[in-house]
């Protein structure tokens, strides 16, 4: 059996456990507590890697929950590529934080929740039925809030209340959801070999194509409940996505988390209510069994509407990380319009955005923390000429923003285009050119936004008021993430091909 999979989940838990409870005298000083937390985070990205590539085997039972639902874990080619980026941006964030964090109290607390919550995303990529991802869900939101509540200020309070209201909310609809479709679609599944693991799948596994036989459901006439069923899942999966009608919590949690938090919430945690959707839309009923009907249309409406709702609302903020919080919903939006348009183009378009968007948006909570440090100062408008005392910061900081308004040679233009053409395919009325439509206004809004720093920056002279003559580039641990993500942008925008292979050969062929 594979004990590197449990590894890989258990072993940071543990550590950020024992980390949290250890008294502070235990370390001499604060680089003491550095160290420590460096080789956990190194090991504990090691052994995600090593359970990762499947060389000791991708499946691992753990145990029976109910009759006929265990829990258990199986790694396929979905799971490898977010827990891929969860490891990336856990290593570069992590890092980041040891400067970042050095201005913040009970800084020892923050590592030990991020570990916890790495160990936790982990067991969601890994998870191999509903059950388990569900499960891991719900355990990623209570391990996630301290990180939003870190400082302790009344607003973090009510931000991480009002983030654990909405993700409980969505999740209950998302259970809901799921009793309904065990209790209409579990007769039509094909018993799972627990013991043995064969490929064939069943009731609690993930099927590539869906684990359910719907015809059985259509002919048993339960398909109005199924369709309810999935409908109440995306929906509460989706607020975690930050789909409207439930996005609130995202520009209320970020503003108040500390900048690393927010790069780990904006490029990995929300991308928790894309796999569960994933999940339960491709590999349990199948695309085929929610293609033309009202789940689909009323899916795609949400994703256009919160798309465009991000992006003005984004446009119009002058806080410059809840400027960035607000383009997280609206780029979320493009994953899930992808999604909702059920074939393989578009859905290539989602997962190369999903890997896209963590590594941009990391960058760009990244350099609002940096210049946050720096400056102490929150708002876009008081950054001006600070490109000429900042040039490889704002450098990254363009790179990476030209990646998210989908300018060549980064890699945003390559996922919106196989999105455009996807919406184009799917012949959904009016939602196959409404969609590319709404992708184009997005990225113009985006420019909007993201490029006056950048104009202001280079451009502008620099208000001696607010610019002091000492600011200079940030240090080497706090640089080097961000200038990495930068050229990662770069070279998957000028050689996108592997990935798009791994994702068509290792995914979508599967699904359709």
């Amino acid at each position: 059996m594979n004990y590197m999979i449990l590894a890989s989940i258990i072993l940071p838990i543990i550590a950020g456990g024992v980390l949290l409870f250890l008294p502070d005298k235990v370390f001499a000083d604060r680089a003491g507590l550095l160290k420590v937390t460096g080789v956990s985070f190194v090991v504990c990205a090691l052994l995600a890697v090593y359970a990762i590539s499947g060389v000791s085997g991708n499946k691992l039972m753990l145990f029976q929950l109910v009759d006929r639902i265990p829990v258990f874990f199986e790694i396929d080619a979905l799971g490898r590529i977010f827990a891929g980026i969860v490891v990336l941006v856990f290593l570069m964030a992590g890092f980041f934080s040891f400067v970042y964090m050095s201005h913040e109290k009970n800084e020892k607390r923050y590592y030990s929740f991020y570990l916890i919550t790495f160990g936790v995303l982990m067991g969601l990529c890994f998870s191999g039925n509903l059950v388990t991802l569900y499960l891991f869900y719900e355990l990623m939101t209570l391990a996630s809030m301290p990180l939003v509540i870190h400082s302790g200020s009344r607003e973090a309070v009510m931000a991480s209340l009002k983030y654990l209201f909405y993700s409980f909310c969505g999740a209950y609809m998302a259970l809901f959801g799921l009793y309904c479709l065990y209790k209409y679609a579990i007769a039509a599944a094909v018993p799972y070999p627990w013991q043995d693991f064969a490929p064939a799948g069943g009731v609690a596994g993930f099927v590539p194509g869906g684990a359910f036989d719907m015809n059985a459901v259509v002919q048993a006439g339960n398909t109005e409940m199924c369709l309810v069923a999935v409908f109440l899942m995306i929906v509460g999966f989706g607020v975690k996505a930050g789909c409207f009608p439930l996005h609130a919590w995202l520009p209320t949690a970020h503003p108040v988390a500390p900048a690393p938090a927010s790069a780990f919430l904006s490029g990995i945690i929300v991308k928790g209510g894309v796999l569960a959707i994933i999940r339960t839309v491709y590999y349990c009923v199948g695309a085929d069994f929610l293609r033309g009907t009202w789940v689909q249309t009323a899916w795609a409406v949400l994703a256009v509407v919160t798309l465009l709702m991000g992006s003005s609302l984004a446009f119009k903020e002058k806080v410059l990380k809840k400027r960035l919080a607000y383009s997280t919903v609206s780029n979320l939006s493009y994953i899930l319009l992808g999604l909702s348009m059920l074939n393989a183009t578009a859905l290539t378009g989602s997962l190369l955005h999903v890997v896209f968007h963590a590594v941009i948006k990391s960058a760009l909570f990244m350099t609002a923390g940096a210049l946050i440090f720096t400056t102490g100062r929150t708002k876009v408008n008081d950054f001006v000429g600070l490109g000429k005392k900042m040039p490889i910061l704002f450098g990254s900081y363009t790179v990476v923003s030209l990646g998210l308004i989908g300018i060549p040679p980064t890699s945003g233009v390559i996922s919106k285009w196989y999105l455009a053409v996807g919406c184009l395919e799917s012949r959904t009325a009016g939602l196959s050119w409404i969609g590319p439509a709404a992708l184009l206004v997005s990225a113009l809004l985006t420019a909007g936004y993201l490029l006056p720093l950048s104009i202001r920056g280079f451009l502008m002279e620099p208000d001696y008021n607010a610019v002091r003559s000492d600011y200079k580039e940030p240090g080497l641990v706090m640089l080097v993430p961000i200038v990495i993500l930068a050229a990662i942008t770069l070279v998957l925008g000028l050689f996108p091909t592997p990935l798009i292979q791994l994702i068509q050969n290792g995914i979508t062929v599967n699904l359709f």
